[in-house]
């Protein structure tokens, strides 16, 4: 089943790579993209979609704000948020909130299993 991916980066270089991955793994899905929170939500609250890969590191609201505010509009929603900083903090708090966390740069294998885990958690909620 294709599904809508939400892909928000401040560098558009990030957002492209992300795009090509998904285009390589998921060809029939389609993605929405933003480049910081506050446009993020804005489009959140405009189009409906299934996954979203967060950057940490952006102006304004960082990708772990930017998560719980997509979580508080849907909750069942499988997060990514990535970063170079591998802070045991970042990592424990993307954890806490329920997201996951991947490191940058972002990997086609570790893109690609995350991808796959939303898929299931995706189809489990539909079940």
């Amino acid at each position: 089943m294709p599904y809508k991916l939400l892909i928000v980066d401040d560098s558009k270089l990030a957002r492209m790579s992300a795009a090509k991955a998904l285009k390589t793994l998921y060809p029939d899905w389609t993605r929405l993209e933003a480049s910081n929170a506050d446009e993020a939500l804005s489009l959140a609250k405009e189009t409906p979609f299934d996954v979203a890969l967060l950057d940490f590191n952006m102006p304004g609201r960082d990708g772990l704000q930017l998560a719980a505010d997509l979580l508080a509009l849907r909750p069942s929603t499988p997060l990514a948020v990535v970063s170079a900083n591998h802070q045991e903090e970042i990592v424990g708090r993307a954890r806490d909130i329920g997201a996951m966390f991947l490191s940058k740069p972002l990997s086609e294998q570790a893109f690609g299993a995350f991808l796959q885990d939303a898929v299931r958690r995706l189809e489990l909620g539909n079940a």
